[in-house]
């Protein structure tokens, strides 16, 4: 295979890091809970996203008594258009822009906690910390660089909670995590026009696993401090490259990476205004920047064939929100986040066109009855135009094929969810027995 084969076959990868421009920064998904979507996640780690709000923080398991279940549903439905722009090569730039690259997705999540005791609790989280879908049109301008993208991850994250005592609460669990992808993009054969190139595609997948652990602090009724951590988890994606041509099909073989996914920690703040309303703030920080350059390794050769400098910095986000009881059975919330993302111009590419952004949220909880609840939130993403360049000595250059556009994206999401409560909480804990001598 010769060098540019390898380097196209390094873009595949590069690709792949970052399909959820929608949602949070760079790939990552944070929609795991219906509730805390209501709020734009702010407070979601001192429990504003209810029994879910333990992918941000485990301890707020502590806040469920008894036997509780929730699961959400979230369609994210991202709209994102790449025009190209000048500093395109000529003969792509004739091939016109993107077209709609969004995809909509529905992005299921759940959680589950059991209270063992008036100290003990048990609890189950799942859901799909990161992926989405994005499709350009067959034939573009930057067709080389993208023309369709497909991940998927599941986090399965058990976790245990211990109520030390009225105002201090702990917990962590392993966080187990599937990670998959399909990657396609124009294959460059010299003597064939643009317009017919066929297309290659980059398959992988891997099993990874990690950590999570926080605590919540009560200092008074009314007021919930909480900070959560989710570690990164270490993938080794084993991975094939598919030719469509026979004459090419040498170029095809096993390939293998190394990606660390980034870890989370998240900081919230819940204080009751009166006993109908409360106000939430929320942050969180995610270490993109440990992604650094990823190699991508050849299991034939078993050496490097190339790098991606993918160098993303840091993303963080900063939230605010608000509840109010409207009545016994009804709340409604409110929430305006911003989001600093890792990707700006020096890292961004077509598969990826982030950005910094806004987010404003209303939702609503209905109690149906003593054990269902229902909820329901909207979201909008406001993100600002940018501009990407990709070829030419920047990131994973291909055939020297220079690409320059203009990205215009924005995002809705709708959520849907229910809460159910089994049964009354378990009787106190039984005092210790105490003998006398």
């Amino acid at each position: 295979m010769t060098s540019r084969h390898w380097v196209v076959a390094a873009g595949f990868l590069a690709s792949a890091l970052g399909l959820s421009e929608a949602s949070a920064g760079a790939f990552g998904i944070r929609e795991q809970s219906t509730q805390a979507q209501g709020l734009a996640f702010a407070g979601a780690a001192a429990g504003s996203g209810g029994v879910s709000s333990i992918f941000w923080n485990p301890a707020t398991i502590t806040m469920n008594p008894g036997f509780v279940a929730e699961q959400n549903f979230t369609f994210i439905g991202l709209s994102s258009t790449i025009r190209p722009d000048v500093g395109t090569n000529p003969g792509f730039a004739r091939l016109g822009g993107s077209g709609d690259i969004g995809q909509g997705a529905v992005v299921p999540a759940g959680a589950t906690s059991y209270q063992i005791n008036d100290r003990l609790w048990l609890g189950l989280a799942t859901g799909a910390p990161f992926g989405l879908v994005t499709k350009p049109r067959q034939v573009w301008a930057g067709e080389v660089y993208g023309r369709s993208s497909r991940i998927f991850s599941l986090a399965i994250n058990p976790v245990i909670g211990f109520k030390v005592n009225e105002w201090l609460s702990v917990a962590a669990g392993p966080n187990i995590e599937y990670f998959r992808l399909t990657l396609r993009q124009a294959l460059p054969i010299p003597g064939i026009q643009p317009t017919v190139y066929p297309s290659s595609f980059l398959k992988g997948e891997s099993w990874g696993a990690g950590f999570t652990a926080g605590a919540t602090i009560t200092p008074r009724d009314g007021t919930v401090l909480g900070i959560g951590y989710r570690s990164s988890v270490h993938h080794d994606i084993d991975g094939s490259i598919g030719v469509p041509l026979l004459a090419l099909a040498p170029l095809a073989g096993q390939v293998r990476s190394k990606l660390n996914t980034p870890d989370k920690l998240s900081v919230g703040l819940t204080q009751a205004l009166s006993p109908v309303a409360r106000v939430d703030l929320g942050f969180e920080w995610d270490n993109w920047s440990r992604l650094g350059t990823v190699g991508i390794v050849s299991k034939t050769l078993g050496v490097p064939v190339n790098f991606l400098p993918l160098n993303y910095k840091d993303g963080y986000t900063y939230s605010v929100g608000a509840e109010y009881d409207a009545s016994p059975n009804l709340t409604l919330r409110t929430g305006f986040a911003y989001e600093t993302s890792p990707i700006d111009f020096s890292n961004r590419s077509v598969r990826l066109p982030d950005g910094d952004r806004y987010n404003v949220s209303v939702g609503a909880s209905y109690r149906w009855s003593q054990a269902l609840t229902l909820n329901v939130a909207y979201s909008h993403f406001f993100l600002n135009r940018s501009r990407i360049l990709s070829g030419i000595g920047r990131d994973y250059n291909v055939g020297n094929i220079a690409f320059a556009g203009v990205v215009d994206s924005s995002a809705d999401l709708v959520s849907v969810g229910f809460r159910y409560v089994f049964g009354a909480p378990p009787p106190p804990a039984p005092a210790p027995l105490v003998r006398k001598y």
